[in-house]
């Protein structure tokens, strides 16, 4: 692509559900961690538009093609006391990277983190992946050296919610 792409940003509809998961596949690919992919288009459609929202998503277009997308949701601090916003993932196709679309899309959530009050924007950063870091880090993301994420997932959530 020789010149910088003209985009919108606007919020996921229904009618995004296929491009929005063929992105998190290609997300999976990048980060080689496609075989954890258990998830389908339905259940997110669901997740996303249900009668009980448990996330939301904005997605970045190019001539009628969703080409980025945040999904996030809602989280709390109890020490800020306040809600904050968790980006869960945040993708831009690779011939559309180094246009702004993800400055763009990351941009959006701090304000409507800021226009709903809430405390923060935070998300996970895989350690290899120093590309991704750097940009967070430009954008004045600071990178969390102390804490680790802890994860119950399959056999071991349901062995610990029948404790």
């Amino acid at each position: 692509m020789s010149s910088s792409p003209s985009f919108i940003l606007r919020p996921a509809t229904p009618t995004d559900v296929d491009a929005i998961f063929t992105l998190i596949l290609a997300l999976a690919d990048y980060e080689q961690l496609r075989h954890q992919v258990t998830g389908t288009a339905a259940e997110l459609k669901s997740h996303l538009f249900g009668d009980r929202p448990s996330a939301h998503a904005i997605v970045a277009e190019v001539d009628h093609t969703v080409v980025g997308f945040a999904l996030f949701f809602y989280n709390y601090s109890t020490f800020l006391t306040k809600p904050g916003i968790y980006l869960e993932d945040l993708f831009v196709l690779p011939d559309y990277r180094r246009f702004g679309i993800g400055t763009a899309l990351l941009t959006a959530l701090a304000q409507r983190a800021i226009a709903e009050g809430c405390g923060r924007l935070e998300w996970s950063v895989l350690d290899w992946n120093a590309p991704a870091i750097a940009f967070y880090e430009r954008l004045g993301a600071e990178v969390l050296p102390d804490w680790r994420i802890c994860r119950v997932t399959g056999p071991s959530l349901t062995t610990l919610g029948q404790s």
